[in-house]
């Protein structure tokens, strides 16, 4: 039997995305508003359900929002900043400023 596909939320009024199962929470990625910049600080997977992708998945939706919304982001979270690194076509909507900081 195939799981089900996952399906990314993006929760505004909690500034996360989140991907859920049913009504139970499942992982998520949190970020808080910062002037004009949009900081992805925090990615959360059980550890019962780690390995199977769900960061990946979540941290993708994630981007692809901050790139229909031209946000730019400071990836604060440590999974965030190494999924970009493996990931270049979204180098661009890394803050400019931070960049140059790191």
């Amino acid at each position: 039997m195939t799981p089900a596909p996952l399906h990314v939320t993006h929760n505004v009024s909690l500034q996360r995305f989140e991907v859920q199962a049913g009504d139970e929470q499942i992982a998520l990625l949190s970020y808080v508003h910062e002037g004009d910049r949009v900081i992805f600080d925090h990615t959360f997977v059980p550890d019962g359900l780690r390995g199977r992708g769900l960061a990946a998945t979540l941290v993708r939706a994630a981007l692809d929002e901050a790139r229909q919304q031209c946000w730019k982001i400071v990836p604060r979270c440590s999974y965030v900043a190494r999924f970009i690194q493996s990931h270049r076509e979204f180098d661009d909507l890394v803050d400019r400023q931070q960049r140059d900081l790191d």
